[in-house]
């Protein structure tokens, strides 16, 4: 195992800056999935389980959305929130038990709303409750990702090293192309969030600037 004194952010500063994979690219009919953009996540000062890295994320998040749907694209949303007594989140639940713990995350309460600075299309936008890290886990987006012949996912929300690295993990396990924009996901602290962006960057995905995603998207048909 090679040693280094370099931070995770210097480690994936550096592939950014001399990448040493060529890239997958985008396809012609991407998905937009946001994981977990719910107030448990986000609302800082509010629950001890909220993060923020980039202050625009949300803002981003919401232009692409906006870009999907004008281009009649896929766009989902998912969150996490389980029944009453948490059995539905497995042994994942069994870690700990406080009022912040994952399976205490119930439905219907104010932990599983989705941010209120989100602009969520509720007739157009595929919304789905999730139990485990992966949005493709036991969930019928591969069946919706048929249907609208899917060969590429974006994917934003958080937490970098946890539902996100699993969704884009199991989506380039479907073959898609994946793509990662970089100020659209966060953690709660820079060593897991660049270490995840420098590892997916070099084995899972296209880690790459927002703009180019907009960019992107702006030119589809």
């Amino acid at each position: 195992m090679e040693q280094s004194s370099k931070t995770a952010r210097q480690l994936f500063q550096e592939v950014k800056a001399n990448p040493t994979r060529k890239r997958f690219g985008f396809g012609s009919a991407p998905a937009l999935i946001n994981i977990d953009l719910q107030k448990a996540y986000t609302c800082v000062g509010e629950f001890v389980s909220a993060y923020q890295t980039d202050p625009k994320q949300l803002d981003y998040v919401n232009q692409l959305a906006r870009l999907f749907r004008d281009k009649r694209r896929p766009v989902v949303w998912t969150y996490v929130a389980y029944m009453e007594s948490g059995e539905d989140c497995g042994v994942w639940g069994t870690r700990s038990d406080t009022p912040d713990s994952l399976q205490n995350v119930k439905a219907g309460s104010r932990r599983a709303e989705f941010d209120d600075r989100l602009e969520i299309d509720r007739k157009r936008d595929i919304i789905v409750n999730k139990r485990m890290a992966s949005a493709f886990h036991e969930t019928n987006l591969g069946s919706l990702f048929n249907f609208h012949k899917v060969d590429t996912v974006v994917v934003t929300g958080g937490s970098t090293s946890g539902c996100v690295r699993a969704t884009v993990v199991d989506s380039l396990s479907r073959s898609y192309r994946t793509i990662v924009p970089e100020e659209c996901v966060a953690d709660k602290h820079e060593s897991p969030h660049f270490a995840n962006l420098y590892d997916m960057a070099l084995k899972y995905a296209d880690v790459v600037p927002v703009s180019e995603v907009l960019g992107f998207m702006k030119t589809l048909r």
